[in-house]
């Protein structure tokens, strides 16, 4: 006899089960029940979280081949003899191919899945990565910094994937750690290549051949992982698309393979474009310290190579929390105040790396200097992890479109902001002052972004869903007595 007949009240769990049954079914929302609702960062049994760690360790792996040559860049400079304004265009080329491969790219992935999509990504990004020791001329590591730049759009396939694998609850949380570990690829670069470096040259060989033969490394590893995305992740909980179109588990009206549909809903909504400008100004500006902070170090405050780029690797070593939070805090704010709470969160976290880039391009002295770039690298990333927080609520049906959009923001912010560094008539102190302000300027793009008051409400429902289905799943069963 069932619990209830005994005039007891029915269990929490059940309570709770029941409620999430019936919310599902009023509002459709299949992927509650199919999404993560938790992270649990020390498993690797489910799909969702294979799929969590091998989307940011490929992001990262990506980012190490991208700004690999960076630390080497005194040494590329005295090899190839660049001046400042051909170092300037080889910064601009590695970013700006990558806006466009990043508006194909979430299409892509609507259409043939992020499983085949990343794959493919690391195994053809890989070969420009071990192939640009064979430049021997400004042109030719022109092509190669252009080449290995669309391995850029690796962010896209990340966003997309782990926005697929979690559910409205953690999905901010889940996009901005994968992003932010990803992205740590991008300071660690900066410390290991001149110690693989170094190991290279302890074999004898001559620095004019070294850089050369250190690039090899990171693109050898991308070959291992693209191997391993391929074997242990699907496009999405239930399979892969292909698989689901064939068996008929993915619906029409729920498949966005129709690319140029999704994309034409993206491009005509204005909110996509204010978080493009917003995403400008802060992996813009990410990608362009990545770029300059090495050199910048070396130069203004006389460091070894060395030095300078263990310097320049604190800036992108606080990928390890800083954008996680950010995600965390949209979360929170979202727990609060909604869709409208994740705006305000944004907001605050752009200006206030504005204020803080202002600073840092004002210290003289090196200690100071590099505590002020800690706190505006906290902010910047934290900017990145709430900007995504907000990204998968903008259009579910076209969510590869606009995460594309969105996310060549960065690079145009980054092409953009390589033209203040190629200017001979700036030096990168003035440069990163002006760089500052347009972030100021930049952050009330963030205040642009609104949702209806339907959608407001449809997504609370989401998230309350979510966090109960989280709650039914962590509370212990109680027992139901028998007959």
């Amino acid at each position: 006899m069932k619990q209830e007949a005994h005039g007891e009240k029915p269990s929490v769990v059940h309570s709770i089960s029941q409620a999430l049954r019936d919310l599902n079914e009023g509002l459709h929302i299949m992927e509650i029940k199919n999404k993560a609702t938790r992270i649990n960062l020390f498993s690797l049994k489910t799909v969702q979280m294979r799929t969590f760690h091998l989307t940011w360790l490929s992001f990262f792996l990506c980012f190490f081949g991208w700004f690999g040559i960076a630390p080497l860049m005194p040494l590329v400079r005295d090899d190839l003899g660049l001046t400042k304004s051909e170092i300037g265009s080889t910064i601009i080329a590695s970013v700006a191919i990558t806006v466009l491969v990043r508006l194909l790219i979430g299409p892509l992935c609507d259409k043939i899945g992020p499983r085949k999509t990343y794959t493919g990504l690391l195994v053809l990004g890989s070969l420009p990565v071990m192939l640009i020791g064979l430049a021997d001329s400004y042109e030719t590591f022109l092509l190669a910094r252009l080449a290995i730049g669309a391995i850029g759009a690796s962010f896209v396939i990340t966003q997309y994937h782990t926005s697929m694998m979690f559910a409205p609850n953690v999905v901010g949380t889940a996009n901005a750690t994968t992003a932010g570990w990803g992205n740590l690829g991008g300071g660690v670069t900066q410390m290991v290549m001149p110690l693989i470096l170094a190991m290279v040259l302890g074999f004898g060989v001559a620095e004019t051949m070294g850089w050369r033969l250190a690039m090899v490394f990171p693109g050898a590893i991308m070959l291992v992982v693209a191997a391993l995305y391929w074997k242990f992740t699907t496009d999405c909980p239930e399979g892969n698309y292909d698989e689901m179109r064939k068996s008929g588990a993915l619906k029409p009206e729920d498949d966005t393979a129709g690319a140029a549909k999704g994309m034409m809903a993206a491009v005509s909504d204005y909110r996509v474009w204010a978080l493009f400008l917003v995403y400008a100004a802060c992996f813009g500006v990410e990608l362009t310290i990545n770029n300059i902070a090495a050199i910048y170090f070396f130069d203004k405050f006389e460091l070894s190579l060395a030095t300078a780029g263990m310097i320049a690797g604190l800036f992108g070593l606080m990928n390890i929390f800083a954008r996680t939070l950010g995600g965390v805090f949209s979360d929170k704010f979202a727990a609060k105040g909604g869709l409208s709470g994740r705006v305000k969160f944004l907001f605050m976290a752009l200006f206030i790396e504005g204020v803080a880039l202002v600073a840092f391009s004002q210290m003289e002295a090196l200690a100071v200097a590099v505590a002020v770039m800690i706190v505006f690298s906290l902010f910047v990333q934290m900017s990145e992890g709430a900007t995504f927080g907000i990204v998968p609520f903008v259009n579910r049906k076209a969510l590869g479109s606009v995460a594309g959009i969105v996310g060549a923001g960065g690079n145009a912010g980054a092409v953009a902001a390589g033209f203040l560094f190629k200017s001979e008539e700036l030096t990168y102190q003035e440069g990163l002052l002006y760089l500052g302000c347009a972030v100021i300027v930049c952050s009330f793009a963030a205040l642009a972004v609104r949702f209806s008051a339907a959608t407001q409400a449809e997504e609370k429902a989401r998230f309350e869903s979510a966090q109960a289905e989280r709650l039914a799943a962590s509370s212990p069963a109680q027992a139901v007595p028998a007959e």
